[in-house]
C-alpha cells in the first residue's frame, strides 16, 4: 500500500527518498507543502520570483513524475543496515578525496540570486551527490541549485524550503570525516535491530522527531513529532502500545510541577484557572490555588489535574505504552512546532501530528469496531472514553541520526542529545551549534 504522510513535510521527506537524478532533484523544487496547508508553497513561491531566472524548463516532465517519488520503506528495515555498509563506502572515498569545501556565510540567498557563494554552495552540494556536475559553476542561484538545496535540506531534517540560510549553512559545513563517523556509529545500532521487529510496529526516530507505523514491512503512515528537550530527553526503549486514553485528563508530572508549574505560579496566579487545571490532595478533595505556599515546594505534594478539553496539554488523545519513565505518545493543542525543523521541545512524551490517522491504524486491526468515523465522533463529542487494544502494537522509540535507503540516499539528523559524540566529549555538537542560531 502506498504510504501515507500526516502532513505535507512529511510526503516531502518521503520524496527525498528517491535516486538524485537531473530530473528528481528538479521535481524536488517541487514537491512543496500542500497549499491547503500553509499559506505559500514553496512550488508558489518559484512561480512568484519577481527575478527572471531559468526555472520553466521541463516543469511538465517534474511534475508528471511527481507519483514515482513516492516510497513506503521505512527506516528500520531489515535491509538498512545493508545500506549503509553501501553509504560508508560512498562516504569513505569522499573523505579520501579531500572531503567538500565550506560554504561562507553572509546574507540569505534563494532562487534568482547572483552571489559568488553560489559557486561555493555548487561545489559542495555536487560533492555529496545533491548536485549534477553538468549543473556547471555559475554564480547564479538558478533552479537545479534551489532543487539541490531542497534535497540537502530533506536529508539533513531541515525545513526545505530551498533558502541558503544559517542553519542550512551550519549543516552544510559539517566535515564529510565527521559525517563518516556518524554513518558508522550508526550502523552499529542499525544492525541491533535488524531482526524482526512484528508485522505491525510503531517507531519513533528521536533525533529525526518522526514516527512511522508499519504494516507487514511497508511504512502506512509517517507523522512528524516533538520530542524531548535536551534537558528532558526522550528515553530510548522498546514496549508495546497497550491503551488509548480519549479526551483525556492531564495529571501534571512532578518534574513539571517543580520546573514549570511553580515559576508560572509566582508571576500569574489565574495560571491554573486559564488552563483548566485543578488541584486535589491524595484523598481527592479539591483545594484552591491560595491554600499553597508557592515560594516553597509544597506544591508538588499535591495533584494538579487538567480537565479534557481542547487546550488539554494531551490534546484529545493519549497512547499508552509500558515504562517506568512516565512518558507516553499524545496529541497537543500546539500544533505550529511541527513546523519547524526543530521540535525538540517537550519534556519527554512525544507529540504526534495527524495522531488519528495513527490511532485509527492501531485500533483498525486490534479492535474492529473502531473506525475513522468513530474516532472522530468521540473527539468531537468531547466524552472520556479509555480503549485497551486486543492485541499490543510493539513500539520501538529510537536515536537513529544517519540512516541509507535503497537508493542510496543519505539522511542525517543533529545528535540532539550528544549520543554520537561525533566531536569528542568537550566539543561542540552539531545541535549546539544549531541551537545558537
Amino acid at each position: 500500500m502506498t504510504a501515507s504522510f500526516g502532513n505535507a513535510r512529511g510526503f516531502m521527506l518521503k520524496a527525498a527518498k528517491r535516486p538524485a537524478t537531473a530530473l528528481g532533484l528538479l521535481a524536488l523544487s517541487f514537491v512543496a507543502f500542500d497549499t491547503a496547508a500553509v499559506a505559500q508553497s514553496p512550488l508558489d513561491a518559484v512561480r512568484h520570483q519577481s527575478q527572471p531566472v531559468e526555472w520553466q524548463d521541463r516543469f511538465q516532465a517534474t511534475m508528471e513524475s511527481l507519483n514515482s517519488l513516492d516510497s513506503a520503506e521505512p527506516t528500520l528495515s531489515p535491509e538498512t543496515a545493508d545500506y549503509m555498509a553501501v553509504a560508508i563506502d560512498r562516504y569513505s572515498r569522499i573523505v579520501q578525496q579531500g572531503g567538500w569545501g565550506r560554504v561562507s556565510s553572509g546574507r540569505t540567498l534563494r532562487i534568482g540570486a547572483r552571489d559568488a557563494r553560489v559557486i561555493e554552495l555548487r561545489r559542495r552540494l555536487i560533492a555529496s551527490g545533491d548536485l549534477e556536475q553538468k549543473a556547471g559553476m555559475s554564480d547564479t542561484f538558478d533552479s537545479y541549485v534551489d532543487a539541490a538545496l531542497r534535497r540537502f535540506q530533506l536529508r539533513h531534517g531541515l525545513l526545505a524550503d530551498g533558502v541558503l540560510g544559517e542553519s542550512t549553512i551550519v549543516a552544510l559545513n559539517v566535515p564529510a570525516n565527521v559525517r563518516l563517523r556518524q554513518l558508522e556509529t550508526n550502523l552499529v545500532r542499525l544492525r541491533s535491530m535488524s531482526g524482526f521487529l512484528g508485522d505491525r510496529y510503531v517507531m519513533v526516530n528521536i533525533p529525526a522527531a518522526e514516527i512511522e507505523a508499519v504494516e507487514n514491512g511497508r511504512v502506512r503512515s509517517r507523522h512528524t513529532a516533538v520530542v524531548g528537550k535536551i534537558d528532558r530527553q526522550t528515553p530510548i526503549l522498546n514496549s508495546e502500545i497497550y491503551e488509548l486514553n480519549f479526551n483525556p485528563y492531564w495529571t501534571v508530572p512532578v518534574s513539571i510541577i517543580r520546573k514549570d508549574l511553580i515559576p508560572k505560579m509566582k508571576q500569574d496566579p489565574e495560571y491554573l484557572a486559564r488552563n483548566k487545571i485543578r488541584i486535589f490532595d491524595w484523598k481527592d478533595n479539591e483545594l484552591t490555588w491560595q491554600q499553597i505556599d508557592w515560594n516553597t515546594e509544597e506544591a508538588t505534594k499535591y495533584q494538579f489535574r487538567q480537565e479534557p478539553g481542547a487546550e488539554n496539554s494531551l490534546g484529545h488523545v493519549r497512547i499508552n505504552f509500558h515504562n517506568k519513565y512516565q512518558v507516553y505518545l499524545h496529541d497537543t493543542p500546539s500544533k505550529t512546532l511541527f513546523g519547524s525543523d526543530y521540535r525538540f521541545h517537550s519534556s519527554g512524551c512525544v507529540r504526534v501530528q495527524n495522531v488519528r490517522e495513527l490511532v485509527t491504524w492501531l485500533l483498525q486491526s486490534t479492535t474492529p469496531d473502531w473506525n475513522r468515523s468513530k474516532v472522530d465522533q468521540i473527539i468531537r463529542v468531547g466524552e472520556r472514553e479509555d480503549v485497551k487494544l486486543k492485541r499490543k502494537i510493539p513500539l520501538y522509540l529510537t536515536y537513529v541520526t544517519a540512516w541509507a535507503n535503497a537508493d542510496g540516499v543519505v539522511h542525517f539528523r543533529e545528535d540532539i542529545y550528544n549520543r554520537d559524540d561525533l566531536y569528542g566529549t568537550t566539543g561542540e555538537g552539531i545541535g549546539d551549534a544549531q541551537a545558537r542560531l
